[in-house]
């Protein structure tokens, strides 16, 4: 009798601290996202911490819900670290909510857990959210080659290092790159059209450029090509090309495997583009001389789960979204290279048509820290949810460090972000600090130690830790006289 009344006194606490977590949870919803959750029982979940920004992916969700009965729609809104589940049934949707709360599941891409907790929702806000469009200008066309050109393409590729090669080559932070025709001079982001590489474009792509020309896809056949390729966790930042540099249309072959490019327009919307293996890509007019475009460095793309999906915007019917592992892809992007200035019909953003102004800098330290509240810690505190849900995955490197250190060894993380490197070894005692109050909530809401205090001023006493990481923190310091008072210390 009193082993069970032990027994009991246990689980009781058990239950009232996953209660606790549970309310956490719903209180952090509605201050971050604005989801108001509601006491008593409806058809439809809100699911804390499984979600496609936080790596769960839709078939390992629906094989946990899909548990407690029949699920009418599994709603995961990209980039959140939430989901939305409506069940067929009342009854089925608080069996969920009473027998899922605190369940613990493995995420597929870093070995990672994560608990899920479950609130009911009367409304779900998702529910009529239309489709993205693809920018103006852009057009994708399937299947431009044949699986047999893919591979002699492919194969033509010749990545040793060899200066006999007549063309430019070098391997960049996040990708391999090689230059034909003309060097692409990343420091200026232009090519210096007085020094073209000897042997020009290679003779096997002239039957794909033939066939460009002849469809429409180009008015000129290009003579710089510029070849990528991209292993899973690489991309390219966002980036307009250089106008002055490069004619209006830009053309770029996907082979190898699928990816996403997210394209991203002056006023903040964004288009995540699907690129199919051998697919074409176009960009002229707004979407080549306005939208930003870019490879986000991840190992997992937000997809269309249907297989019969042929539109390729990844759109924002969040029923219908998943998780698709990236493989190793290679770009050809063929452009012709400007004679004259662009005289296009975007000066803002026109190199050959903006005036630039030289750059002004804070007069002194008072007024460097203003810009640091505003454009720093003021900017993190307004996006710390978002940016949360897209830092889930640690660097490799940093946590081949701290596994390398010995077993009990106290290591403090200046910076820690969401914490994503608090949780990499049980066998150390971690802890973390940083400037967003927000962010050390969502810290706290994982369980992990950490504490809100200027990277500059931490309140720990020397030689109390056997380790110190400070991951993606110097270049935010607003002087150099703090950059280099954080580096010599």
């Amino acid at each position: 009798m009193e082993t069970d009344s032990i027994s009991q006194q246990k689980l009781s606490k058990t239950e009232k601290k996953l209660r606790q977590k549970q309310m956490k949870a719903r209180h952090t919803l509605f201050r971050h996202e604005g989801i108001e959750c509601v006491s008593y029982p409806t058809k439809s979940l809100v699911i804390a911490n499984g979600g496609l920004g936080n790596g769960v992916s839709r078939c390992q969700l629906l094989c946990v819900v899909e548990e407690c009965g029949l699920v009418e729609a599994l709603l995961m809104p990209p980039n959140k670290p939430y989901s939305f589940v409506t069940f067929g049934r009342t009854e089925d949707s608080k069996r969920a909510h009473d027998s899922l709360n605190g369940k613990e599941i493995m995420l597929e891409d870093s070995g990672q857990n994560v608990v899920l907790y479950f609130n009911f929702v009367e409304k779900v806000p998702w529910e009529d959210m239309m489709p993205t469009a693809l920018p103006p200008g852009l057009k994708i066309i399937e299947d431009l080659v044949s699986p047999e050109e893919e591979r002699q393409l492919l194969e033509s590729i010749d990545w040793a290092e060899d200066e006999s090669i007549p063309t430019a080559q070098q391997s960049l932070k996040h990708r391999r790159v090689k230059h034909f025709g003309y060097e692409f001079r990343y420091d200026n982001n232009n090519v210096d059209r007085d020094r073209p590489l000897p042997g020009g474009l290679p003779d096997i792509c002239n039957t794909l450029l033939a066939k460009c020309l002849k469809m429409g896809y180009i008015k000129e056949k290009p003579d710089q090509l510029t070849i990528n390729q991209y292993e899973p966790g690489q991309g390219i930042p966002p980036h307009i090309d250089t106008h002055s540099a490069f004619e209006d249309e830009i053309i770029a072959l996907s082979l190898g495997a699928e990816i996403v490019m997210d394209f991203k327009h002056p006023d903040g919307h964004v288009a995540g583009i699907m690129l199919p293996q051998r697919s074409l890509l176009v960009m002229s007019g707004e979407s080549r001389y306005l939208w930003t475009h870019g490879i986000t460095p991840r190992k997992f793309d937000i997809i269309q789960a249907s297989e019969v999906q042929k539109v390729r915007a990844v759109t924002a019917d969040i029923g219908d979204l998943t998780l698709n592992k990236r493989r190793e892809r290679t770009s050809f992007t063929f452009r012709k290279v400007r004679r004259s200035p662009c005289n296009c019909s975007y000066p803002s953003v026109c190199d050959s048509q903006r005036e630039d102004t030289a750059p002004s800098f804070p007069i002194n330290e008072r007024e460097a820290s203003k810009l640091e509240e505003k454009y720093v810690h003021e900017v993190y505190e307004g996006i710390a949810t978002h940016f949360s849900s897209t830092r889930h995955s640690p660097w490799p490197r940093v946590v081949e460090f701290l596994r390398g250190l010995p077993c009990g060894a106290v290591v403090a993380d200046v910076g820690c972000g969401n914490g994503k490197y608090l949780g990499v070894s049980k066998d150390l005692y971690t802890f973390g600090c940083d400037r967003s109050m927000t962010l050390m909530d969502i810290c706290g809401e994982k369980g992990f130690q950490a504490f809100v205090c200027d990277a500059l001023c931490v309140p720990l006493r020397s030689g109390s830790c056997d380790a110190c990481i400070s991951i993606a923190v110097i270049h935010h310091f607003s002087t150099v006289v703090a950059t280099y008072w954080n580096i010599s210390n």
